[in-house]
């Protein structure tokens, strides 16, 4: 008799795969499906949100190539190296802030930085790239609207902005606090002096008491409240982390530069693999994925089938986080690195099965109950399921923070798109086969163990005896 627990993650099953599958299938099924009957998909919409196709990488899609170069004035005295290496970090988060990811941005020769985007195209990659950081420092009116922090020059009032700023702020920790320290500029001492001489005249529980830095109309840090009148140098607290605080001193420092960047080199950027060259990819992992559940289903004959079922489900749903993207957060832009990994970890969902099935098989031929092989294989399987797993989750962060650390977004695809494809694997193997097999218990299939190959042979002993020995 099945559990109502069982009917219903069954049901949650079917529907989940129903969904994944609407929301996964392409809208030009015949180029990589057998056969011109197949239906076009439509994407998902929900509302005002929709998701029409796979968000594909620069080697899958193309995209747009752009150069650009510092220009510094004559009389600038700064470290232009420093300046390029914050102008890159600021690209970078321009390109990841539109939700287009895998972009490939790097300093080349000289004072240069290649800048490739997938999937954009060439004007608006040069109205993303090609301008100037700007930051701004805003601070807040009596009725809580934010509004330019400025100061009297000369009889002109002017906002504080980047360029009062000099690009030589540093993240600290002071006890238990982290604070980023910074300078201003000879015009921007008198600016700054001026801004928190009127903050400090407001009590500190008033919001006109805080400042706010923004770098591309895009408020960054926590709110700074005034603490006492500052000039030419002061520093930043209330950031929550060491890292918090060095992401504001590198933001910072890119929205202080003081010098251009222009546009020297641009190009359409064609996909490198070739529209060919996907389908062939696609029908090359449609073959993998027969071929496994074809051997599962030889080998394990019902089981197999299960699995192949379980391997199904998968598919659909990791396809699915990879469109859609996980709650909360973006797509997933899928590249050949990401396709790698995927295919990895469909060979990892395999695995686990092949472990629990090994284990009920040897718990069949016992004699036990197909119900008490079901809970005793997933029981004595789950520690070695769990432990590969998390080592292949180290082995993610530690790669995703590398790719992080040196820029390698390739890197950072590859971890979090393998890291994902392991968590969907592990609720196949662990749920979904479960539920599977659950849904066999208590119907004749179950007393069949030649469906589950656990059989059980007789043999002779050398004395005579005779005695029950398990075999394939």
């Amino acid at each position: 008799m099945r559990s109502p627990s069982t009917l219903a993650l069954f049901l949650f099953v079917v529907v989940l795969t129903g969904f994944a599958v609407v929301a996964v299938w392409p809208s030009t099924p015949n180029r990589y499906l057998p056969g011109d009957f197949w239906p076009e998909g439509r994407g998902i919409k929900i509302g005002d949100w929709e998701r029409e196709t796979m968000r594909l990488g620069l080697d899958l899609r193309g995209g747009s190539r752009l150069v650009v170069e510092a220009d510094p004035p004559e009389d600038y005295e700064g470290d232009i190296g420093q300046a390029v290496e914050s102008a890159r970090d600021v690209f970078e988060r321009r390109v990841n802030s539109l939700g287009t990811s895998e972009a490939e941005i790097s300093k080349v020769s000289g004072n240069r930085i290649e800048v490739q985007v997938p999937g954009i195209s060439l004007t608006d990659a040069q109205n993303l790239i090609g301008t100037t950081a700007q930051l701004r420092l805003f601070t807040f009116d009596e009725t809580g609207q934010l509004v330019p922090a400025t100061g009297n020059i000369n009889g002109e009032e002017i906002q504080f902005t980047g360029e009062h700023l000099k690009s030589n702020t540093y993240p600290a920790r002071q006890g238990t606090d982290f604070v980023v320290n910074f300078e201003t500029t000879g015009r921007g001492s008198d600016l700054f002096e001026q801004i928190t001489a009127k903050a400090v005249q407001f009590g500190a529980s008033d919001p006109r008491r805080q400042l706010v830095f923004f770098l591309d109309d895009q408020a960054i840090g926590n709110p700074a409240v005034v603490q006492s009148i500052i000039s030419d140098q002061g520093q930043l607290t209330g950031q929550d982390s060491f890292g918090a605080a060095r992401d504001l001193s590198r933001q910072l420092n890119a929205g202080a530069l003081p010098i251009p960047f222009r546009v020297i080199a641009s190009s359409e950027v064609s996909a490198t693999l070739g529209e060919d060259s996907v389908q062939q990819s696609v029908h090359a992992g449609e073959v993998g994925l027969l071929a496994v559940a074809l051997f599962m289903i030889l080998y394990y004959r019902l089981l197999g089938f299960l699995a192949a079922c379980a391997l199904g489900v998968y598919t659909a749903i990791t396809l699915m986080i990879f469109k859609l993207g996980i709650p909360g957060g973006e797509p997933i832009t899928l590249t050949l690195s990401g396709i790698a990994a995927f295919v990895l970890s469909v060979g990892m969902a395999v695995d686990a099965n092949i472990l629990i099935f090994e284990r009920m098989k040897e718990e069949l031929r016992r004699g036990h109950t197909l119900n008490r092989a079901i809970d005793i294989g997933f029981h004595r399987a789950w520690s070695s399921i769990r432990d590969s797993n998390i080592s292949t989750f180290i082995t993610c962060a530690i790669l995703y923070w590398f790719g992080d650390q040196f820029g390698a977004s390739l890197v950072k695809g590859f971890s979090l798109t393998l890291a994902i494809g392991v968590a969907v694997s592990m609720f196949s193997a662990i749920t979904v086969s479960r539920t599977f097999l659950k849904m066999v218990v208590g119907t004749p299939l179950a007393k069949n163990r030649w469906l589950f190959n656990a059989t059980e042979t007789r043999t002779t002993l050398p004395a005579g005896r005779t005695a029950g020995s398990t075999g394939a």
